[in-house]
C-alpha cells in the first residue's frame, strides 16, 4: 500500500490547485479522478474559453452561511496573483465585461498550465480511478478500483452536484457525512429558472428572445442580459438572481433600465398619437416581446386614444414586472452547487475540517457560491491554494 504525504480527490480546479501548491512545499502527493481527463468543468467553461477569474472579485460577490468565511483565502491568494501566474505561461486573455477574464484561445491551456505546474512540482496524477471506500485511524486509507493508498492528509475536491452528465456527484458531500461535518443543504445555483401557467404561455412563444434587463430578487439586483426559454428565463440577469431565489419567491425584472418607461409611453401619445401600441413598444423592447405586451395591457386602438392611466400602468410593469418562477432546471443545468459542507466545521484559513485533522473540504463542495463571471474558479484557486498551503 502506497504511502503519499496528501492525497487529493478530484482533479478539478480546486483539486488541481491544491495538488500543485502542496507539490511546491514539497509534499509527496497523490491526485486522484474518476474521469478519464483533468479539468473537464474547466474546459467547458465560458463557451471553451474558461472565464477564469474575474477583476472586481471581492467576498461581498459570494454567497455563504457565513458571509466572511472567504474573505481570508480570497486574501491569501488573489484574481491578481492568478492572472500573474497565467502570464507566466503567456496564455493570452482579454476583458469580456463587468471584468470577466477570458483565454483569447482554449480552456485547454488552463487545463495544460494547471498539468504543468503540478508536473513540475512532483504531482503523481491518477485517472479513472474511482474511490470506493476511506477510512481514517492514525492516517487516511483511501481505497480505489485499482488499489489502495495511504495518506496524513486528505483533500476533497469533488466539486458539488451541478452537471451531472460531466461526473458530478454527490461524493463530497457523503464523505462528509461521514466524518460528522454538517451540511448547508445543496441546491442548484447559477440556473435557469422555470415558470408555469400563464407566465409559462406568454414566455414559450418568445423563445429565443433576449434584452438588456435589471433582475433582482429581495436585495440582490443585477444588470445583465435576459433570455427567454420554452420554460421560463434564462440569461446571466437571470442566473445570478437564482442563487438568491428561494422557492415561493417572486423575482422582479426592470425590462428598460436607466429610462422612464411612463414618461416614454406619455412622450409618444404626444408625438405619435397615431401609432398603435404595440409599435410604440417595439421602439423599447424586442418585436415579439412588444407584441406580446401590448396584446395583454393596451387597448386595441392607437395610442392618442389610449388613457393615461394605461400607460402609466404599463410603464410601471415594465420597469417592475414581478413573477414568481415555478422552480429551476435543477442540477444538469445549474452552473454551480449552492450550499456543502458547512463552513462552520471549517477552518477560513486553511480549510481544514476543525474536527477531523488532516481533513481539507475546498471550492465548490464548501458553501461557498460566487457570483457568475469567473468568480467560482476564483474561490477554487483560492481555497485550493489555502489547503495546499496547510496539508
Amino acid at each position: 500500500m502506497t504511502h503519499f504525504d496528501i492525497v487529493v480527490i478530484g482533479a478539478g480546479a480546486a483539486g488541481m490547485f491544491a495538488a500543485m501548491r502542496a507539490g511546491q512545499r514539497g509534499r509527496r502527493v497523490l491526485l486522484l479522478d474518476h474521469a478519464e481527463e483533468p479539468g473537464k468543468k474547466i474546459l467547458i467553461s465560458g463557451g471553451g474559453r474558461c472565464n477564469f477569474t474575474n477583476l472586481g472579485c471581492a467576498p461581498d460577490r459570494f454567497l455563504s452561511g457565513n458571509r466572511h468565511f472567504a474573505r481570508s483565502a480570497l486574501a491569501r491568494y488573489t484574481q491578481h496573483d492568478f492572472i500573474a501566474l497565467v502570464r507566466k505561461h503567456r496564455i493570452a486573455f482579454h476583458e469580456k465585461t463587468l471584468g470577466q477574464l477570458f483565454c483569447d484561445g482554449s480552456a485547454r491551456q488552463v487545463v495544460a498550465m494547471l498539468l504543468a505546474e503540478c508536473g513540475a512540482a512532483g504531482v503523481d496524477l491518477r485517472l479513472r480511478h474511482r474511490v470506493t471506500e476511506i477510512s481514517r485511524s492514525d492516517r487516511f486509507t483511501i481505497a480505489t478500483d485499482h488499489g489502495a493508498f495511504t495518506a496524513d492528509s486528505l483533500v476533497l475536491a469533488t466539486g458539488g452536484l451541478s452537471i451531472p452528465k460531466m461526473g458530478a456527484t454527490g461524493f463530497t458531500h457523503d464523505i462528509a457525512r461521514r466524518f460528522g461535518l454538517p451540511l448547508a443543504e445543496p441546491r442548484p445555483g447559477l440556473v435557469p429558472l422555470t415558470f408555469a401557467g400563464e407566465a409559462l404561455d406568454l414566455m414559450r412563444p418568445l423563445a429565443g428572445v433576449a434584452l438588456p434587463v435589471i433582475a433582482r430578487c429581495g436585495k440582490a439586483a443585477f444588470p445583465e442580459a435576459m433570455l427567454f426559454t420554452h420554460r421560463g428565463l434564462s440569461g446571466p440577469a437571470v442566473l445570478q438572481v437564482s442563487s438568491y431565489w428561494r422557492e415561493g419567491e417572486a423575482i422582479t425584472l426592470d425590462l428598460l433600465p436607466d429610462r422612464d418607461a411612463a414618461a416614454l409611453l406619455l412622450a409618444a401619445k404626444r408625438t405619435r398619437p397615431k401609432a398603435e401600441g404595440r409599435t410604440i413598444l417595439a421602439d423599447l423592447l424586442p418585436q415579439r416581446l412588444a407584441q406580446s405586451l401590448a396584446a395583454l395591457h393596451l387597448p386595441p386602438r392607437v395610442i392618442g386614444e389610449t388613457g393615461d392611466a394605461d400607460l402609466r400602468r404599463l410603464g410601471a410593469l415594465l420597469k417592475a414586472w414581478t413573477l414568481t418562477p415555478a422552480g429551476t432546471e435543477g442540477h444538469a443545468k445549474a452552473e454551480v452547487t449552492l450550499g456543502g459542507v458547512d463552513t462552520a466545521a471549517l477552518s477560513s484559513q486553511t480549510m481544514v475540517a476543525k474536527n477531523v485533522p488532516g481533513l481539507f473540504v475546498i471550492g465548490e463542495a464548501v458553501d461557498v457560491t460566487g457570483w457568475l463571471g469567473g468568480y467560482n474558479f476564483q474561490w477554487a484557486w483560492s481555497s485550493g491554494w489555502a489547503a495546499g498551503e496547510a496539508a
